[in-house]
């Protein structure tokens, strides 16, 4: 494997079910690709499947742990890729804290979700809960001086909602850059403006498989083409939003050089400068 890779998948879920038959063979394909991965936990059993894979690697896999907002309630959640339900789990520091290894790059994956909502509660009663769960683990990522892998997906009526909501979170949460107060915004959905708001927080902005969809991605693609490089990463979220060629796919950390190709060609510039420039990014942001 080469001391440093060609691309980093800032965002995959190789932890999660979709890949408990072939997840060994997923992650050789990526790494013999010259492809890094950073593993994404969304709740106490796939942080810590994600740390148990990672630490079977010497390099190249890493892990992020977290409580994800659909997993504060039971929700009946139906995507494209994976229908689930989720149990309701609350965020207990002490029980994450024993999971930190060097291997543990970040805390996510966490945020704010109003599109998966549990029956028979507000949307005000709703956002009490995730915010409170969000702050305590950005206090718990400072103190463990770890990035912020963050979710934001907006409500059904307002696609945008959630992003003003974290944007003022984070406002208020703000300590000194020296407590390591930085992250991405993985999957990022909102518009020029909200990434602004983001990267002027010190934050990257992760895309994913949606900036190569033919609908529906237009404003996406002018974010793209409109902030720095060096605020850019790039993602799978992988087994979901497979992209152009492979849509309709399971998702897999080898695909992530389509999302740098993407991003190269709204640009308008070479693919190796993309690959080096995220790479980078990412491994500045994860200190890898």
């Amino acid at each position: 494997m080469s001391m440093t890779p060609k691309l980093i998948d800032s965002h995959s879920h190789l932890n999660f079910n979709a890949y408990k038959d072939d997840g060994p063979q997923i992650i050789r394909r990526a790494l013999d690709n010259n492809i890094w991965l950073v593993n994404v936990g969304s709740q106490y059993t796939t942080s810590k499947r994600a740390v148990n894979i990672a630490s079977q690697y010497e390099k190249g896999v890493y892990a992020a742990i977290g409580l994800h907002p659909i997993h504060l309630f039971k929700i009946e959640v139906d995507e494209e890729e994976d229908k689930f339900t989720s149990q309701t789990e609350k965020f207990k520091p002490g029980k994450y804290q024993e999971l930190i290894n060097p291997k543990v790059v970040a805390v996510g994956e966490i945020g704010l979700d109003y599109f998966h909502l549990p029956e028979n509660k507000t949307l005000g009663e709703i956002k009490i809960v995730q915010e409170q769960a969000l702050v305590e683990q950005i206090k718990f990522a400072q103190k463990n001086n770890l990035p912020l892998i963050l979710h934001c997906r907006g409500s059904k009526k307002n696609p945008l909602d959630a992003y003003y909501d974290l944007i003022n979170i984070l406002t208020a949460n703000h300590q000194s850059p020296a407590v390591g107060y930085s992250g991405v915004i993985h999957c990022f959905g909102g518009n020029l403006e909200i990434a602004r708001q983001f990267i002027k927080q010190d934050f990257f902005i992760g895309f994913t498989g949606i900036i190569t969809f033919k609908k529906n991605a237009e404003l996406i693609k002018e974010t793209v083409k409109q902030i720095p490089l060096e605020k850019i990463l790039v993602e799978t979220d992988c087994p979901y939003l497979a992209p152009e060629p492979h849509r309709g796919e399971r998702n897999e950390p080898s695909y992530v050089k389509f999302v740098a190709q993407k991003i190269a060609d709204l640009k308008k510039i070479g693919f190796d400068e993309i690959a080096e420039a995220t790479t980078q990014n990412a491994k500045n942001l994860f200190r890898i």
